[in-house]
């Protein structure tokens, strides 16, 4: 399995884009009003350093995945240890991602359809997408589909020119302050920092020092996209409003109307919202399998899909609504964030670099 530079650009945008302009702009605006928009660049900026540190850790040993070099840098037993709270989060996380989309697609499409035959469905086109191309093909759907869901941003900014109150964006600062500023990022760069995925990606790079451009400018991307989407939802329904809504940009879609003729749009965006989510499912999906059967020494990684499939789908249905699918990205947010992908990555970076250089050192004396 090999992925390019160019597709790797395209995955993070993928990863980093959908999920966050769905369910992190309402907690952005909440905490700093119209100046939401200054705490997605924040959030960017802490987005671009947890990649910058992933790419880093990874090109220390090129060749090896998360998996194998955490325990070349920390030794067999406490990378193992700290390997446990990483592997953790990535099964939770597959889970609730594919009961999240569940959720948007019964609210938007099929309200009359139980969740689970939704969720079955989309898990049995991961498996498939996984268990016979594995990475190369979702590399190869991620530059596809990345597209795409660029094209579907623009449609949302071109169509709602005419709702847009520019008054909406003013007071600039003068209301809300830095540490509103400051609270309103954590969500989004929570979601952006999930770009550290790349610690099991950049194995497959045949040029690995191709990584650290193509993810810097995926995330980039997917910021700027997200700022954009920000500004819009703030514009068109202005910051008290908006900062309730659970879907904001779903919100702005419904509300579309040009001339009465160009309407009921939102079946489009929510469709290339669903083939979105399907590349960040199959990614998880595939770093999950690819990591138990690294973890377990399984001579082929393929045969831990099957283990991680029903456990997928259980976790799938533990929320019981979608308060418990929030109680859980608070917890993303306040513990997650700060420990697996911020602390764990900065540990291994001073340890592995420390290490590397203490090699160097002995090999040239």
């Amino acid at each position: 399995m090999k992925i390019s530079g160019y597709q790797l650009f395209w995955l993070v945008y993928t990863l980093d884009y959908g999920k966050t302009a769905i369910f992190t702009i309402s907690p952005a605006i909440l905490a700093a009003k119209q100046d939401a928009w200054l705490s997605i660049i924040v959030a960017s900026l802490i987005g671009l350093a947890t990649t910058y540190i992933a790419v880093r850790i990874s090109l220390l040993h090129p060749k090896q995945t998360f998996i194998q070099y955490t325990q070349t840098i920390m030794g067999k037993w406490l990378g193992t240890i700290i390997l446990i709270p990483i592997f953790l989060m990535w099964i939770a996380i597959t889970g609730l991602i594919l009961r999240e989309f569940a959720d948007f697609v019964f609210i938007a499409l099929f309200s009359k359809t139980p969740l689970w035959t939704i969720s079955i469905i989309m898990l049995a086109a991961v498996v498939y997408i996984t268990s016979t191309g594995g990475l190369t093909s979702i590399g190869r759907c991620g530059e596809l589909i990345g597209p795409i869901s660029i094209i579907g941003s623009l449609l949302i900014i071109l169509l709602s020119v005419k709702d847009w109150h520019w008054f909406r964006l003013f007071p600039v600062y003068a209301n809300s302050g830095l540490l509103p500023i400051i609270k309103g990022s954590l969500f989004p760069a929570s979601f952006i920092a999930e770009s550290f995925m790349i610690v099991m990606l950049i194995a497959f790079m045949p040029q690995p020092k191709r990584a650290m451009a193509a993810s810097i400018l995926g995330v980039a991307a997917a910021s700027i996209s997200i700022l954009f989407i920000t500004v819009i939802v703030i514009l068109v329904f202005g910051p008290h409003l908006a900062g309730h809504f659970v879907y904001p940009i779903y919100s702005v879609v419904t509300y579309i109307s040009v001339m009465e003729f160009i309407q009921n749009i939102d079946v489009i965006i929510v469709l290339l919202w669903i083939i979105g989510i399907f590349i960040k499912l199959a990614l998880y999906f595939f770093v999950t399998s690819y990591g138990t059967a690294q973890l377990l020494r399984f001579p082929k990684w393929k045969k831990s899909i099957w283990l991680i499939t029903p456990i997928v789908f259980g976790i799938s249905l533990l929320p019981r609504n979608i308060d418990d699918t929030i109680n859980f990205a608070n917890f993303w947010r306040d513990v997650i964030f700060p420990v697996n992908l911020v602390g764990i990555p900065i540990l291994l970076w001073i340890v592995g670099s420390i290490r590397k250089k203490y090699r160097t050192n002995t090999k040239t004396v």
